[in-house]
């Protein structure tokens, strides 16, 4: 009983950490508040944990738990493969917290990408001479870093899922946007394939659309929210991937834009005057750096198409 009293206390501050509680019906008289919960949870904390648990840990502050998402992206934003690294231990507390309380499953699917990236960025810390940057065995050579990496972590997990259900359809709107459908993978890369994930800085649905990218590509993002339909948000990420293809001239290059935006990618090349992803990989984003790799290797292990053998978009 002390053990479940003390882990939902603290999921319940964690969650508090984790991202802004999603909208929720009108409460009713019986439903607490998050504040009530918070200082419900301290109050459990203060009364029943015992003296060891007390000595190892102190219940957080809301101000400290509040900074939490912020931090965490940052982290993703800096270009430090170990500072990322670091926030493995707060991830996963937050991420159980999340699976286990309701109303915030689309908020545990992002945290769970974010903690791939992180202990893929502890691997590549511990181990950095692993994971070498050309991909040459039967395919096309490429130069992308951590590939080798990502591709012994995609091949441990079983296929999501729903992806019998949705790569189908995924699939079918990436091709009638004339773009491979192999690339639909993005998906499980962004959100775990799950319609309904969202981020705390407003990203939601299968490919984690920005608010203003969505409307720009025709979405709407208000009553209803297109972005959490399946064939409507696809076809809309497909459009755009072909897009950065077309202005980029290859597809590690119009993933890292469709991550890190077009306009930071575009200076870089420009400031180091090159034409490749991997000229450029150390100077994007620690998230960056690890999701053009990882999209690569899923599509590898998912679609069975190499980096370097996924085609051009077609008519």
């Amino acid at each position: 009983m002390r053990s479940r009293v003390i882990f939902s206390l603290l999921a319940t501050a964690t969650v508090l950490a984790a991202a802004e509680p999603p909208p929720q019906p009108a409460k009713s008289p019986d439903q607490p508040s998050a504040d009530e919960l918070y200082e419900a949870g301290k109050s459990l904390f203060d009364e029943y944990a015992p003296p060891e648990i007390k000595a190892q840990y102190e219940f957080p502050s809301r101000e400290r738990w509040d900074a939490f998402a912020a931090r965490l992206q940052q982290a993703l934003d800096n270009n430090d493969l170990a500072a990322l690294a670091a926030y493995e231990p707060e991830a996963k507390a937050a991420l159980a917290a999340l699976r286990v309380l309701p109303g915030y499953e689309d908020y545990a699917d992002w945290l769970a990408v974010r903690l791939d990236y992180i202990e893929a960025a502890k691997e590549a810390v511990r181990q950095p001479g692993l994971h070498p940057p050309v991909i040459t065995p039967g395919h096309a050579p490429i130069n992308l870093p951590y590939y080798d990496l990502w591709l012994t972590r995609i091949r441990a997990r079983p296929r999501p899922a729903r992806a019998d259900e949705l790569m189908p359809v995924l699939g079918a709107a990436f091709a009638a946007e004339g773009v491979p459908p192999e690339l639909a993978w993005l998906a499980e890369a962004e959100s775990t394939l799950d319609p309904g994930a969202r981020s705390p800085a407003g990203a939601k649905g299968l490919f984690q659309l920005m608010p203003d990218t969505a409307r720009a590509l025709g979405l709407s993002t208000f009553l209803p929210d297109e972005r959490a339909n399946v064939e409507k948000s696809a076809r809309a990420a497909a459009h755009y991937l072909r897009i950065l293809r077309e202005k980029f001239g290859d597809w590690l290059l119009a993933l890292a834009a469709y991550n890190a935006g077009e306009g930071r990618v575009r200076r870089l090349l420009a400031s180091r005057n090159a034409h490749s992803f991997a000229e450029v990989a150390d100077a994007l984003s620690t998230e960056t750096r690890m999701y053009v790799p990882k999209v690569c290797a899923t599509i590898a292990v998912r679609a069975g198409v190499a980096p370097g053998d996924i085609p051009a978009p077609g008519a």
